[in-house]
C-alpha cells in the first residue's frame, strides 16, 4: 500500500495538472466533458481511502490515467502535441492521442476491477486463490462494457450538444472510431492483466 507521503505527492501533482489543464483550454465545454471522470473519481478516492485503500500500483495507474485525461481535456484529444509528434514520426494519417487514452481506458480499469473483485470476495473461488481465469475474464468484460458505455456517452453528447460536442467525440473523420476505441480498451485490459497480475496480486495479499 502506498504511504501517506506518496499519496499526498501524487495528489499535489494531480491538482497542479488540473490547474494547468483548466487555464485557457482549447474549448471550455470539451474540458468539462473530458474532465468529468476526474472530478468524480478524486473525491471518491479520497472518501474511500480509509475504508478501502487501494494497492500502490492502482494509485499510480490512476495517477497516469488522470494525467492523460487532463491533457486531453486541455488541448482536446485531436490537438494534443504528443499525438502530432507521433503522427509525424510514424507518418500516421491522424492524431492518435485518443488511441492512447482508450488503451489506458482498458489498461487501468482492468487492474482496479480485478482488485475490487478479489478483495471484496465477489467470487469465492478467487478468494481461495483459484479460478484466476474467471477473474481475468470478468475484469476484461468490465473494461469492454465500460468502453462501450463511454462510446454511448460520446454519442449522446453529440446528439444533445450538436456540433459543439464534436471535439469531445474526437473521431477525426474515422467511421470506425468507436470500434477502434473499444478494441484498444480490450487490448489494454488483456495486456494489463498479463503484464501486472502477479505484481498486483502480491500487493493485494499484503494489504489483506
Amino acid at each position: 500500500m502506498a504511504d501517506t507521503k506518496e499519496l499526498l505527492l501524487l495528489l499535489a501533482l494531480l491538482f497542479l495538472t488540473m490547474i494547468w489543464s483548466w487555464v485557457s483550454p482549447y474549448d471550455r465545454l470539451t474540458w468539462w466533458l473530458e474532465a468529468i471522470p476526474v472530478i468524480i473519481a478524486l473525491p471518491l478516492l479520497l472518501y474511500t481511502h480509509d475504508s478501502f485503500p487501494l494497492t500502490r500500483i492502482s494509485y499510480y495507474l490512476i495517477f497516469v490515467h488522470i494525467v492523460i485525461l487532463l491533457v486531453g481535456a486541455h488541448y482536446t484529444y485531436a490537438r494534443v502535441p504528443l499525438g502530432f509528434w507521433i503522427q509525424d514520426w510514424f507518418d500516421f494519417s491522424r492524431n492518435h492521442y485518443d488511441r492512447i487514452g482508450h488503451l489506458a481506458q482498458g489498461f487501468i480499469p482492468a487492474i482496479l476491477a480485478r482488485e475490487i473483485l478479489w478483495r471484496k470476495q465477489v467470487l469465492n473461488i478467487v478468494n481461495q486463490n483459484k479460478g484466476k481465469g474467471w477473474l481475468f475474464f470478468l475484469a476484461t468484460c468490465f473494461c469492454l462494457a465500460f468502453s462501450a458505455f463511454y462510446e454511448l456517452i460520446e454519442w449522446w453528447s453529440v446528439v444533445i450538444g450538436g456540433d459543439g460536442s464534436l471535439d469531445f467525440l474526437g473521431a477525426q473523420g474515422d467511421v470506425w472510431d468507436a470500434q477502434w476505441d473499444m478494441m484498444l480498451a480490450l487490448i489494454g485490459a488483456v495486456a494489463a492483466q498479463l503484464l501486472l497480475s502477479r505484481w498486483h496480486h502480491r500487493q493485494m495479499v499484503a494489504i489483506g
